[in-house]
């Protein structure tokens, strides 16, 4: 199979969907490889790394699109990515499509075979590939939201493990799956006191466990949200129902009602944010402030860590790449129903529930695809 690597084109975005590692693997099995001009230099992977991996490099995406019979990059295609896609033609990468309806018109117009990161399932349960983004967001998210309480930054000044004779700061995390749990590691770390809210009592305990009296668990109800979230500094939202979009947990008028210069950082922003007040925001201008509360809604957190997020990423993705070129993408599905889970758009039909749910789509099961 010939598989292309675009360079990602997304504002601020230097990660790159294979790694000379992951293009060895390709190659070594006889698959063709090409990559775009200077798609991972931003991050320290010249083309040189490329071609000692076997790959071959091509100047523009349009000779990506156009020779390769997969694609496979990070983030959602672009509206110019999306109308070179052509009638069959794999793409492997994170959609994110429930709410944007924009995307998903133009990949059923494209015909394509569009397989989603985030809704492929593991045998062991979760969503291992997106697992390792969220790891980073929910690292990222703390980092962040500590530098956005700066007041030059646009916060209320305050450092969240305050120093001896000063009150530490209160950070909540709405969530304590992948995101929430890695939150909550560098949460602890800053000496803030800090509260995590979870309708799985069974993930409170085990975090109650491991962290004893350095954090408070709450069960995630409106009222337990609302009374957090007006005694907080940072708010982590860390929510996720896969391939959906995301519930909004916290309203505006609760927004209207936290402290003057908190800070909400918005962790489910890709599939649409959990906070009623959020819209996605870039790297280049990553915040904005409603009712005085300083808002982080970055849509590409990973983004600003890319050589790590690159390598990390390509860790859970070059299995399912690898049988797709291997196989073809329906005997890779009918071999894997995990990998099927991803598909979410299939030569101009929505085969994933909740992205047919979301959008008012005709829901067509991706089994009926596979011939």
């Amino acid at each position: 199979m010939i598989v292309g690597v675009p360079k990602e084109i997304k504002n601020n975005e230097y990660r790159v969907g294979l790694t000379p590692p992951s293009v060895r693997e390709l190659t070594s099995r006889g698959h063709q490889v090409l990559v775009q001009k200077n798609a991972g230099a931003e991050i320290g992977l010249p083309d040189e790394q490329y071609v000692a991996a076997g790959a071959s490099i091509v100047a523009t995406a349009k000779e990506i699109f156009a020779r390769a019979e997969m694609i496979v990059k990070v983030k959602e295609p672009q509206p110019g990515e999306c109308a070179m896609l052509g009638k069959g033609q794999i793409l492997y990468t994170y959609l994110h499509l429930a709410p944007d309806p924009e995307q998903t018109a133009a990949l059923v117009r494209s015909g394509a075979v569009c397989i989603a990161y985030e809704t492929i399932t593991g045998a062991g349960g979760g969503l291992p590939l997106l697992a390792p983004m969220s790891e980073v967001a929910g690292r990222m998210a703390i980092q962040a939201g500590a530098a956005h309480l700066e007041k030059s930054k646009g916060g209320m000044g305050l450092l969240l493990g305050g120093v001896p004779g000063v009150a530490a700061g209160h950070i909540v995390i709405i969530g304590a799956g992948v995101v929430g749990s890695n939150a909550l590691q560098m949460a602890v770390g800053t000496g803030a006191r800090v509260t995590v809210l979870d309708k799985n009592m069974d993930r409170l305990r085990q975090l109650d466990l491991i962290f004893g009296n350095r954090i408070s668990t709450l069960y995630s109800n409106a009222h337990a949200i609302e009374e957090a979230v007006l005694s907080a500094d940072l708010v982590i939202g860390g929510v996720l129902v896969p391939g959906a979009a995301a519930p909004k947990l916290v309203t505006r008028d609760m927004i209207s009602r936290m402290k003057p210069g908190a800070v909400v950082v918005d962790v489910a922003i890709d599939q649409g944010g959990c906070f009623e007040t959020s819209h996605a925001t870039t790297h280049a201008d990553p915040t904005f402030v409603i009712d005085g509360v300083v808002h982080y809604c970055v849509a590409n957190m990973p983004g600003a860590v890319a050589r790590t997020s690159t390598f990390a990423l390509n860790n859970a993705t070059i299995g399912h790449a690898v049988a797709l070129a291997a196989k073809g993408w329906q005997q890779a599905m009918r071999d894997d129903p995990h990998l099927k889970n991803g598909l979410n758009v299939c030569m101009g039909k929505v085969t994933y529930a909740a992205v047919a749910e979301a959008l008012d789509y005709a829901y067509v099961p991706a089994d009926s695809m596979l011939g």
